[in-house]
């Protein structure tokens, strides 16, 4: 921690230096520009506006350019900007810089120089231009594009129409079109992000810019599959952070910025409504979202805005799970899962916002947010146990027989609610030359179980049965279903119950204040910045765990009597047939209240948490030229307060403490250079936190069961935060009318990484535990480099120039370093990094066509560690996805659209350190859409 901390102290030296060098020496050049953007305060008298297209929407990330003077600024979401105006009186000459618009002067007279101008950029609409319509997916990424073009520091941005035009339902999956970010997957659907081949607890998300819990008790990262792409304004990535940001996110910030009534000019209404097919499920899923705004007052100072959605998904994904394990005779499969599902998932959104902006100088504003999500599922079943059998002589290490083994038929209900909502208020007022603005928020979490109900049926024939991996690794040949004794229903008789009730709320208080003043030199203008911001968040986790085997428990039903006359099939391998739902929630709803409670499995989960971060910062920005120099550091304090229940072996039940406090420093130095307003260089040195999951400090342990095998994760109050020294560099040069061509590379330095591992012991008695505890690795990094083209090919002959690409690919490579080896291995590989990342699209726009096939890809990565075998780490394999959308406008501010899902059908894989051994495989199939869009 010594040499952590003496790398902080030298990297804020060399920012502060740097900033007092450049400010003293940089003389300033005509016609460069020496105003910051719209967010940021300009010293002496402005000129202040708001920039719209000709629907009137706002344009955010415009140059403003002021004539003679080169001072300049860039419009905000809202399209508003304050430029230093020349002190004489008179006209002030702009020029408004836009990328897919011609440059377009403009002229604020003398007369005009009091109050905001409202300046619109005449629509497009020659053969070749970039925008044919008000609903343009060309338009939107030229929104995107000029805000990362005019950005101090590296970010992405998605605009909420470009994210409409891909077939991502939920947040997730709209950012794996991102550069450097990948996807972990959910039957099928994406849920978390894994930035920068990091893991995914390493990145932040905030709702308009305030940070939001996460839902699941065993992490930080939040389920971004609750959230629905629909009511999204903006999704900006932030990869290389600055000194007002939190600095708890290693590889990058990620900010969903809600719609404003600002965003456009008067009344706005938005909608979509469709429906699919989906081929695994034969159902209908159902997608339909709103919005509707307007601004109004004396002088439209006044705005109020509501946004809706709602979605309904049905799912009949196939999975089979293989669990590998060390035997005398070496690598066997020890238990196969046929797991039938029939899933229900529904999501329902909404936010709303009231904003006042009674002058050019004042703005105040209340938004709220709420997501909930809910995942109702069925699952039937069939369970092959080797391990109760014995392995007959002759097994290879891709096939074996075994005697006497089990066969098991089980139904479990499962229906999970995760809820996030978000209340913030806020107001920002310009006092001289300076801003002062001052946020309060607070957001809660809450991921609860109505149902986690099971009922387990053991098949009394002991049959001899065999598997075979050498013809198909991911569908391997099992005897079973040459005897089919899984299917002689009179041999089944009653082996357990069991019921789970899980409660995890997570809520996070917050307050932030921020000052900046701006002071003019002789070499340019100097941004001063300071403020903090105070979190406090808290966490209660709280599982019941029941199971009963006594015959009392038993159902009145035989097995026979449970069974619907719907089949049971996964993949090609015949299950039976289906238990009917209603029957087996009619015997749960019997039986759950007398149960029998256990114990510490019923305890040992729970746990509370508290934990509270207050961070100071100060910066300089300084703008010189084409040079723009930002220097700073933020100081953020920790503490922490966890409890979690203790069981003794004699039943005693007591309650463990932990408890920790930490300050660390986080120094920065950003700069940009502006070769050309198109060619855009960045170069950051900085520093960044992530502090451990609650779960993996506080004291307790989490035991599940599934089937026979029981896991049981251990927390380590004396785990360490991860600190990454980081270092960003990246040029960008933004092609006209509209394209980008950039490379952008960083390199992370990091000291006790966090690692699980993973292996077998003894726990209550049960031999072959697979026991997980966290773990700190003193040193380790992560490196790599992001490429990314996207163009309009608008000069192709005639039609032609309708034609347009987007492309990326990011090469990441990292590992960590243990102090003492485990089973003779030093050196890991980073979980959840993927060396190769990759998007690929092909999209055409012309008057009212849009069609775009797109293609994204991950290689594969480490998701556990074995401590015992490194044959029996854990990997995803990668995968790839084929997704189409065309739409056609037929009226103004009416298309009809058509979207394709995962056309490849690509399964889900999870292997034991080679592909030969597969541990899950499982597909999704593909999804059709369809439906109509609305903007007016």
């Amino acid at each position: 921690m010594t040499t952590v901390l003496t790398g902080a102290r030298k990297l804020a030296g060399v920012s502060l230096v740097a900033l007092a060098v450049a400010v003293s020496s940089t003389p300033a050049r005509a016609n460069d520009p020496v105003a910051p953007s719209a967010s940021t305060p300009t010293a002496g008298p402005t000129v202040s506006g708001r920039v719209y297209d000709a629907t009137g929407a706002a344009l955010p990330g415009a140059r403003i350019v002021v004539e003679g003077t080169g001072a300049e600024a860039t419009t905000n979401l809202q399209g508003e900007f304050a430029v230093a105006a020349p002190s004489a009186d008179g006209d002030i000459a702009l020029r408004i810089d836009y990328l897919g618009r011609d440059v377009l002067p403009y002229t604020v007279t003398a007369a005009e120089r009091g109050r905001p101008a409202i300046i619109t950029l005449p629509a497009a609409g020659a053969p070749g231009d970039i925008v044919v319509t008000g609903q343009s997916l060309l338009d939107n990424t030229a929104r995107a594009l000029n805000q990362m073009r005019q950005a101090d520091n590296t970010v992405t941005i998605l605009s909420s129409d470009a994210i409409g035009r891909f077939p991502d339902p939920n947040i997730a999956e709209a950012l794996q079109r991102v550069a450097g970010v990948g996807i972990e997957r959910d039957q099928g659907e994406g849920r978390y992000i894994n930035v920068r081949g990091a893991p995914s607890e390493f990145s932040a998300v905030s709702v308009d810019g305030i940070q939001i819990p996460s839902v699941d008790p065993t992490t930080r990262a939040v389920d971004l599959d609750t959230l629905p792409s629909d009511i999204v304004g903006n999704i900006e990535v932030t990869k290389s952070l600055l000194p007002y940001q939190d600095a708890d996110s290693i590889s990058g910030a990620v900010n969903i910025t809600t719609r404003s009534a600002f965003d456009r000019k008067g009344f706005a209404l938005t909608g979509m409504g469709g429906m699919s097919y989906n081929q695994f499920g034969k159902g209908n899923d159902y997608r339909a979202s709103g919005s509707i705004s307007d601004r109004f007052g004396g002088d439209r100072q006044f705005g109020i805005l509501l946004s809706g959605s709602y979605s309904k998904t049905d799912r009949q994904p196939d999975n089979v799970e293989n669990t590998w394990a060390q035997t005398a005779a070496g690598l066997r499969v020890t238990e196969t899962l046929f797991k039938d599902y029939r899933t229900r998932r529904t999501r329902v959104a909404g936010s709303g916002a009231f904003e006042w902006h009674p002058t050019d100088r004042t703005q105040l504003w209340v938004r709220g947010t709420y997501a909930r999500f809910k995942d109702n599922e069925f699952r039937d079943r069939i369970g092959i146990l080797w391990s109760e059998g014995t392995l007959a002589a002759g097994s290879t290490d891709t096939a074996a027989t075994y005697t006497n083994t089990r066969v098991e038929k089980q139904i479990r209900h499962r229906a999970q609610v995760n809820e996030i909502w978000t209340a913030t208020a806020g107001i920002e007022q310009r006092l001289g030359d300076g801003t002062v603005r001052l946020d309060g928020a607070y957001s809660e979490s809450s991921q609860t179980y109505p149902r986690r109900d099971e009922l387990l049926f053991r098949s009394t024939l002991r049959p001899t049965l065999s598997y075979d991996f050498g013809t198909s690794s991911d569908l391997p040949v099992y005897s079973l279903f040459t005897g089919n004794p899984h299917l002689q229903t009179g041999t089944y008789a009653f082996r357990e119950n069991a019921y789970r009730s899980n409660t995890t709320k997570n809520d996070e208080l917050t307050a932030a204040l921020r000052i900046d003043l701006p002071v003019t030199t002789g070499s340019g203008t100097i941004t001063f910045s300071s403020g903090g911001k105070y979190r406090e968040r808290n966490i209660l986790a709280d599982e019941e765990r029941f199971r009963d085997r006594r015959a009392t428990a038993a159902p009145t039903r035989t097995l026979a009597g449970f069974l619907s006359d719907e089949e049971s099939r996964n993949f090609d391998y015949a299950l039976g047939n289906r238990i009917d739902g209603s029957l087996a929630d009619a015997y749960f709803d019997a039986t759950k209240a007398a149960s029998e409670r256990r114990l510490p499995q019923s305890l040992t989960a729970d746990y509370t948490a508290n934990e509270k971060v207050l961070g100071i910062f100060g910066m300089g920005k300084a703008e010189l030229g084409r040079l723009t120099l930002i220097a700073g550091l933020r100081v953020e304090t920790t503490d922490f307060r966890g409890t979690a229940p203790s069981v003794s072996r004699t039943g005693a039940i007591t309650t463990a403490l932990a408890k920790s406090g930490y300050t660390e420093f986080f120094p920065n130095l950003t700069v940009r250079q502006a070769f050309t307003p198109n060619l855009i260089g960045r170069f950051a040195l900085s520093r960044a936190i992530n502090r451990p999951n609650f779960p993996q400090i506080a004291p307790r342990v989490l035991e599940t069961t599934e089937g026979n095998t029981v896991r049981a994760e251990f927390g380590n109050p004396d785990l360490q935060p991860t600190l990454s020294n980081n270092i960003d560099a990246g040029l960008e040069y933004y092609i006209r009318p509209l394209g980008l061509i950039a490379v952008n590379g960083f390199y992370k330095d990091l000291t006790d990484y966090r690692y699980t591992l993973t292996s077998t012991g003894t726990y209550l008695g049960v031999a072959g535990a697979i026991l997980s505890r966290p773990v700190n690795a003193p040193e380790g990094k992560l490196y790599g480099v992001e490429v990314n083209w996207q163009q309009q090919l608008s000069f192709l002959p005639g039609a032609l120039g309708g034609f347009g690409v987007f492309a990326n690919y990011t090469y990441t490579q990292g590992d960590a370093r243990f102090d003492d080896a485990f089973v003779g291995r030093r050196d890991f590989v980073l979980p959840g990094q993927s060396k190769h990342m990759w998007n690929a699209s092909l999209f055409y726009e012309r008057g009212p066509v849009n069609v775009r096939v797109a293609y994204t890809k991950r290689s594969d990565y480490l998701d556990e560690i074995n401590a015992d075998n490194a044959t029996l780490d854990l990997y995803w394999e990668g995968r790839g996805q084929l997704d189409a959308t065309a739409s056609l406008q037929v009226l103004r501010g009416i298309n009809l659209f058509f979207e394709g899902k995962n056309l490849t059908n690509s399964a889900g894989v999870r292997y034991f350190g080679q592909r030969t051994r597969v541990y899950e495989y499982e597909k999704f199939g593909y999804t059709l859409f369809g439906g109509v869009r609305v903007k007016l």
